[in-house]
């Protein structure tokens, strides 16, 4: 049976033959391309997959039960849960000494929505010195490394679309002053588009149409890429998760990490109090015994807006998607080399090549990409933990040029991060009427990875005071 033949009865079997309409027209390249993407597709998978995504629009089932999830609040409630907070940041620090901990970044968007050209990673976000996102990233897990005496591996999962470009900025900046071995790229699965009709799209005669699969991927790129086995030689029992477009994440953080430990959880969370009930932030709920997070789109309002007693939100807690994994939860997860995690719809317009062999560029959604969420792996954890972070100290995502979530949000929250830092030590900061800091501040993650180090460069460098309108970069 020659290979057009195999391909022929395993599409036509789908209903998916339409794939291989240009086939005589292809070279030998463009065949062997082709062929192994069609090879990649788990067809009866696809088809149920289509059934239940695509020919009807799934609606997310809200439990009977569904119930605020419990947290560790920002600040000891009493003297007792004070007590276990220190423990547990003495215990991330031990674990950190003892090279246990990795750090995780899911880097495979571009810059798209910021107006630039190039992987998301690679954006100049820094307020003083147009630092990239990965620069802050970089050093900070460089200095995690000196600070706690082992250097840190930082695993990078990328798209298909950013791959070489990520890895040639890193070789262009050195990796930052990391040795090359300790940055370990790997990538992002992939899902073929489908029409509204139910048929999977070419993007050329030549290629499927392939999008990622979401971050819930993650979790199987890293067994798929050797990573785990990686981990495991190397003594890694855990993963610090964040992702690329939020520079102000704390790379490591030992009260975390301790708590995650300590608690016995297989994942856990930071999440922040949200700013009102329809705040664009996955829920934390609990329903059978078990943590979940609900998309802020499939809250129900009177969910969302419902109060205790002293008028605060039930729903409060939010997800920034900042996690805590165990290596051995990955393992149990992606046993056999597949990961069962649900999947999630998005309607997008999907440029295609149509029966002609002309690109269409729809001016409207015309088809389905699918998703995995990493956040739909808690419930599946025997034990989960969540602990509330400070939103000025953890979380200042790089979404949008200007407005909510943007460029001028992410640089002003860097800019009072390192003017506190600097307070904290003693610093004078010259501040406006309404309180924002009068000048541009940046700290070198490098020279600075937590508020003890602030105080050790104040003392080290004579600073006691910053200039109104002044310009800085501290290295």
């Amino acid at each position: 049976m020659d290979a057009y033949q195999k391909l022929l009865n395993i599409t036509a079997a789908a209903g998916q033959d339409q794939l291989l309409r240009f086939w005589n027209e292809l070279s030998a390249a463009e065949k062997d391309e082709l062929a192994g993407q069609i090879e990649a597709i788990d067809f009866p998978e696809m088809t149920n997959l289509i059934r239940d995504y695509v020919l009807s629009k799934p609606k997310t089932a809200i439990p009977d039960d569904l119930g605020p999830a419990p947290y560790f609040p920002l600040k000891p409630r009493d003297a007792e849960q004070a007590a276990l907070y220190k423990r547990a940041a003495e215990r991330g620090v031990e674990l950190l000494k003892a090279g246990k901990v990795s750090c995780l970044t899911v880097a495979g968007g571009q810059g798209t929505r910021l107006g630039f050209d190039g992987p998301k990673g690679t954006y100049p976000i820094g307020p003083v010195t147009g630092r990239p996102l990965f620069a802050y990233f970089a050093e900070s897990i460089r200095r995690a490394g000196e600070k706690f005496g082992r250097p840190l591996t930082w695993y990078i999962m990328t798209s298909l679309l950013n791959r070489e470009a990520t890895e040639a900025f890193f070789k262009e900046n050195g990796f930052f002053g990391l040795a090359p071995e300790q940055v370990f790229f790997f990538t992002q699965g992939t899902m073929p588009a489908c029409g509204y009709d139910g048929k999977l799209l070419l993007a050329s005669k030549s290629s499927l149409s392939l999008s990622p699969d979401g971050h819930g991927g993650t979790l199987l790129a890293l067994r798929k890429s050797g990573a785990l086995d990686r981990m495991a030689s190397e003594g890694v029992d855990y993963l610090s998760y964040f992702q690329v477009d939020n520079p102000l994440v704390p790379v490591v953080s030992p009260l975390f990490l301790g708590l995650h430990d300590l608690e016995q959880s297989e994942m856990s969370a930071i999440m922040l109090a949200k700013t009102g009930p329809f705040e664009k932030l996955g829920n934390f709920c609990v329903t059978n015994g078990r943590l979940e997070i609900i998309e802020y789109s499939d809250l129900p309002a009177a969910l969302a807006e419902s109060r205790n007693p002293d008028g605060s939100l039930r729903f409060i807690a939010g997800s920034p998607a900042i996690h805590m994994i165990s290596r051995s939860f990955i393992e149990q997860l992606t046993v056999g080399g597949s990961l069962k995690l649900p999947w999630h719809r998005a309607d997008k317009k999907v440029p295609y090549v149509d029966d002609t062999g002309c690109l269409i560029k729809p001016d409207a959604p015309n088809a389905v990409k699918l998703e995995s969420f990493i956040f739909d792996a808690m419930p599946l954890a025997k034990r989960t933990m969540v602990l509330e972070g400070d939103r000025s100290s953890v979380f200042a995502p790089t979404k949008n040029p200007t407005g909510v979530d943007s460029v001028e949000s992410c640089r002003e929250m860097l800019i009072e991060r390192d003017a506190k830092r600097l307070e904290a030590a003693g610093v004078r900061i010259p501040r406006t009427a309404d309180g924002r800091v009068d000048a541009k501040i940046e700290l070198s993650p490098l020279a600075v990875f937590d508020d003890e180090d602030a105080a050790a460069y104040v003392a080290s460098h004579g600073l006691t005071e910053i200039a109104r309108g002044a310009e800085l970069s501290l290295d």
